[in-house]
């Protein structure tokens, strides 16, 4: 005779098979296997006036660029200076606003190299997403980042999705340092895959920096002082006293329960929803965050 843990599974799995369950049913469902916690030492809190924008890094794509954003952190270089762009659809930008007497980036590199792809070997944690994708040949996810890879050339990369990490650079490769980061408010613009290194991405205060007011000068750049949002700080999670942490768990983008939130965004079977593209863009497979109590 089954087990009253057998006979339960299956009586799950028939629930689940006689209703495609939703993202919110999927996450609520969820065991505590299927998350994990933020690491300090690549988490970066940037203190607005409005609120924190938690944001994690990527260290396995972008050491380098990570290891001296870290350090201008560390050594509190972005401390005062301000959102400077807000760009419809497109980006928020932060930096010295001061052109003419930038601050000093201590001991940090004043250029960094690109960073733009990896090896795969690598991309340890890939999983494949069987969507076809425009601008990658093989799109997935990795470390808990939204991903693009190509097996001929044995690379992968971060790819351009709302709320992604970007070093701002001019046209050298090498131009960037991290002294301006952007983050992706709007439609996510894949064209910039492989040309501007990706660190990380926003996984908590996204509304903080998309509901900025849009720049009215080029590029959505503020043109009044009055204008610029001030940063009061950026700060490493881990140099930040546990008391005054943000404790956040990210879906674990190698389990099952991820998959299923995939396929929850590919397939909708709602009440509401009359057509199942059976189709997801990448960057239209969030992946979920969950605030916890303090421990």
């Amino acid at each position: 005779m089954p087990s009253k843990t057998a006979l339960a599974l299956a009586v799950s799995c028939f629930t689940l098979a006689a209703h495609a369950a939703s993202v919110g049913e999927i996450v609520k469902a969820s065991k505590p296997a299927d998350w994990r916690a933020l690491d300090p030492d690549n988490t970066l809190y940037m203190e607005l006036p409005s609120g924190r924008v938690v944001i994690e890094l990527a260290p396995e794509f972008a050491p380098q660029n990570i290891a001296n954003i870290k350090l201008l952190a560390k050594e509190h270089y972005y401390d005062g200076l301000a959102i400077t762009r807000s760009q419809d659809n497109f980006v928020a930008q932060w930096g010295d606003p001061d052109e003419k007497n930038p601050k000093s980036i201590g001991s940090a590199k004043a250029k960094v190299k690109g960073e733009f792809a990896v090896p795969m070997a690598s991309d340890t944690q890939f999983v494949r997403q069987k969507d076809i994708d425009g601008y990658a040949p093989q799109v997935g996810h990795s470390h808990g980042f939204p991903v693009g890879r190509d097996p001929k050339a044995k690379t992968t990369w971060l790819a351009h999705c709302y709320g992604a990490i970007g070093v701002g650079r001019d046209n050298g490769v090498d131009s960037g340092s991290g002294t301006e980061l952007y983050a992706v408010t709007g439609n996510s613009p894949r064209q910039l895959d492989r040309n501007i290194t990706v660190v990380g991405r926003v996984v908590w205060g996204m509304p903080l920096l998309s509901s900025l007011p849009r720049g009215t000068a080029p590029m959505g750049m503020y043109e009044k002082p009055e204008q610029q949002v001030p940063i009061k700080s950026v700060r490493l999670a881990s140099e930040v006293p546990e008391a005054e942490r943000s404790h956040l768990e990210v879906m674990r983008t190698e389990s099952a329960t991820y998959a299923a939130v995939v396929e929850a965004q590919r397939n909708r079977h709602t009440e509401w929803d009359k057509y199942a593209a059976n189709h997801v863009d990448l960057c239209n497979a969030p992946i979920p965050v969950r605030e916890q109590a303090a421990r």
